[in-house]
């Protein structure tokens, strides 16, 4: 049956699950008592519901947000509805590389285990400018703050696997907006370009990004024969903040299209089910929807490509952090 009725009906995919699952209902009966999670972006949105489902499965939460009031009141309301919660807040602002190596220092200092990585947040069609770094925002939230982030705690990912015996899970949340890019998938000779840019397909060359990524270091990992696995998920169409650069045009569109939408319980299912069903065991170098396995494009496909990226990826934030 084509992904495209599945959504619209709601009907379950070959997981059990469909566009209608919520959060709540694809990690029923899960335990993670055992286990710890950084959830990126983890205080608003989909993300969370993500970091409120996974408390409720007993997982210790570490939030990551830019707002550290905001981000410690929804964790009062996480506390407050679910009693037995672990949650923690650290501050975590993805557009500058010197705060992604404070949040890491700072998470490896608590001397907690990392069993779970949720690179969930980011923005969306922004006019063009460039992070405090000189890096084209989206590209430099979405994807470089996420690769340089999940660079910095795979040591510690690595050691709490190997303690635990307890196979290691990385989530990137990417978007079916992945299919929509530059010519050749990732501008690496004009990432920073002002001339030529356009909102929309910036945002799609990172989410591309995130699925290479996740692909590249899944790759990695297989190679030396460590048990983590790394996905790339699209939440499906949600109304979130995300959305505040094109409020009024999203909000016509969807009245024309109120059949694709999701609510949040459901947005953040397929991230849920990723980061936690056991019937994901094993499972790596996936993209996912809805609950289930999809083919991404061509592009995201694209071996060397993701090989090209991590080497361009890894040699902007050595010249970043001189």
């Amino acid at each position: 049956m084509s992904g495209f009725i599945l959504l619209v009906t709601g009907w379950p995919g070959p997981s059990g699950f469909g566009s209608a699952s919520t959060a709540e209902e694809v990690t029923q009966g899960i335990d993670g008592t055992n286990l710890t999670a950084i959830i990126t972006g983890g205080a608003s949105g989909i993300g969370l519901e993500t970091s409120r489902v996974l408390a409720l499965r007993g997982v210790h939460v570490i939030i990551g947000a830019r707002n550290l009031k905001a981000a410690n009141e929804e964790k009062k309301i996480i506390l407050a509805k679910t009693e037995t919660a672990r949650v923690d807040v650290l501050e975590l602002n993805l557009c500058s590389i010197k705060s992604i190596r404070e949040f890491a220092d700072n998470f490896i200092a608590l001397n907690l285990p990392l069993n779970i990585l949720i690179n969930n947040a980011g923005i969306m069609f922004c006019p063009f400018h460039l992070s405090q770094d000189g890096i084209e925002v989206q590209f430099a939230t979405n994807h470089i703050g996420h690769f340089l982030l999940t660079e910095l705690l795979l040591d510690k990912m690595k050691n709490t696997v190997k303690a635990s015996g307890v196979q290691g899970r990385i989530v990137n949340l990417s978007s079916i907006a992945h299919t929509y890019c530059y010519e050749n998938g990732i501008q690496f000779d004009r990432i920073n370009a002002k001339e030529g840019y356009n909102d929309k397909r910036a945002y799609g060359q990172s989410k591309l990004a995130n699925i290479l990524h996740a692909n590249e270091l899944s790759r990695r990992l297989q190679e030396e024969g460590v048990n983590i696995t790394v996905n790339s998920v699209h939440p499906g169409l949600i109304m979130t903040p995300l959305f505040k650069h094109v409020a009024i045009l999203m909000k016509f569109f969807k009245f024309f299209s109120f059949f694709l939408w999701k609510n949040v319980p459901q947005g953040a299912a397929t991230t849920c089910y990723v980061a936690l069903h056991p019937r994901l065991e094993g499972v790596t170098g996936k993209y996912f929807v809805d609950c289930n396995e999809m083919t991404p494009s061509s592009y995201a496909r694209d071996e060397a490509l993701a090989r090209e990226l991590w080497e361009f990826s890894h040699k902007l934030i050595n010249s970043v952090s001189k």
